[in-house]
């Protein structure tokens, strides 16, 4: 390779360093499952600290979650880039303005952002499942052109870029649950729940320049870049003054991200619309409050639409809003999904959509209709314990206080309560 920066100070300060906060989330993720893969998919990997599937638990695990990593893969992408002529006048340091080629936002989930430990917790131990060092919070890629300063040694037809690893899959969650054993004994253990999603994240930033005639490492980013030149072309082979020479191929691909990139915003834009009402629930018999476990405060549905469900002492004057129905129920390798109908004021139990995607969101109600954001996993006690975890299906936090006290609203936490705050009882009334 012909081209170079002057000193590795420069190469040091053409890298963008990553922040790696959430520090107590993942100073547990230390184990590294293997090397990097340079590109395609790769299994779920354990690493240190985490629950393992078929774990034991306890009741107090009930209301909490983790991450588990389905799939990986990692592609070098080009964030910026620009076809550059250097004649042999024009060799030496020069500062060029590179357009955006893609723009990456760092994502987990339905929310188009990151939310919560859950998130965070997710994107760490990918990072460590494939010894990458990714970006854990929210951020972008610039999406504005980027100006790149490169010592060119030799005349010819270059692409000047900035690119990095970008790193997708999908993720499940891991949830503590009841399970049968061989002798037919019940026992609490992590198994996998109903909730998965996918992920977005990308390495470090890199940013260089490229020939066709280079020898790169396949996979590689500046390979990546170098695709992008329209080599064999008259812009490459013919007398080209100095200056910017448009690639095709560049254009092109650009075109394509932009549409995906479309799609995809107007898919999270219209994700979760105004429910439709149902006729009527097929709600079971039974009533239930949902209990703090030997404490008196439950769950006591708004007289007020703009209000949420609180924690509330059962008294004569509760009017039902403690009395809960589950409705429209089915049941899935051992995980219950229902509807949570409210005999006080005939709502659902819901996570106002406006809100949906922000952690701590309260729990209300709504009119009941055909919505995901109505439906909740419950996940249970072994048999003669009315213990449970509740989760919501569409953002999959789970419910819980933040602290026990009268008035107290129901929120959703991304991975749950760990100290035992999002573990319930279901108390037949």
């Amino acid at each position: 390779m012909m081209s170079h920066l002057r000193s590795s100070g420069r190469w040091a300060k053409g890298l963008v360093a990553l922040t790696v906060t959430a520090a107590s989330t993942l100073a547990a993720i230390t184990a590294v499952a293997g090397p990097a893969a340079a590109a395609g998919h790769s299994k779920p990997a354990a690493t240190a600290g985490q629950p393992k599937l078929g774990d034991a638990c306890t009741s107090v695990d009930l209301g909490t979650r983790h991450p588990i990593i389905k799939t990986t893969e990692v592609s070098p992408t080009i964030t910026h880039f620009k076809g550059w002529y250097v004649t042999q006048g024009s060799t030496g340091t020069q500062t060029i303005s590179t357009n955006v080629q893609e723009t990456i936002s760092v994502s987990v989930g339905v929310n188009g952002s990151v939310q919560g430990s859950f998130a965070v917790e997710a994107l760490g131990t990918v990072g460590a499942s494939l010894g990458l060092n990714v970006q854990v919070n929210y951020t972008t890629t610039s999406s504005t052109n980027k100006s790149i300063t490169w010592d060119f040694y030799q005349p010819g037809y270059y692409g000047l870029y900035e690119g990095t690893k970008k790193v997708t899959g999908t993720y499940g969650s891991l949830n503590c649950n009841r399970t049968k054993q061989g002798d037919g004994r019940w026992a609490l253990k992590w198994t996998e729940g109903p909730d998965t999603g996918s992920y977005t994240t990308f390495t470090t930033l890199e940013e260089g320049a490229v020939r066709c005639e280079d020898k790169v490492p396949a996979n590689s980013i500046m390979r990546k870049a170098q695709g992008l030149l329209d080599c064999g072309s008259p812009a490459a082979t013919a007398k080209h003054p100095a200056g910017p020479s448009p690639s095709a191929k560049a254009e092109a691909a650009k075109a394509g991200h932009e549409a995906a990139a479309k799609a995809e915003k107007s898919v999270k834009a219209t994700g979760s619309p105004a429910p439709n009402t149902r006729a009527a629930l097929d709600c079971q018999a039974a009533v239930y409050r949902i209990d703090v476990p030997g404490k008196p405060l439950n769950w006591s549905a708004p007289l007020l639409a703009n209000d949420g469900i609180r924690l509330r002492e059962s008294t004569f004057f509760s009017a039902h809003l403690d009395n809960w129905r589950l409705c429209n129920v089915t049941e899935n390798n051992g995980v219950i999904e229902a509807s949570l109908w409210n005999w006080g004021n005939g709502g659902c139990a819901t996570i106002p959509a406006n809100i949906a995607n922000l952690e701590q969101a309260y729990l209300t109600t709504a009119t009941c209709g055909e919505d995901d954001l109505q439906r909740f996993y419950i996940y249970r006690d072994v048999p003669g314990s009315s213990k449970v975890g509740v989760q919501n299906k569409y953002t999959g936090s789970m419910m819980g206080h933040d602290r026990y006290a009268d008035g107290e609203l129901i929120r959703q936490y991304s991975s749950g309560r760990p100290d035992g705050t999002g573990t319930y009882a279901l108390t037949a009334v």
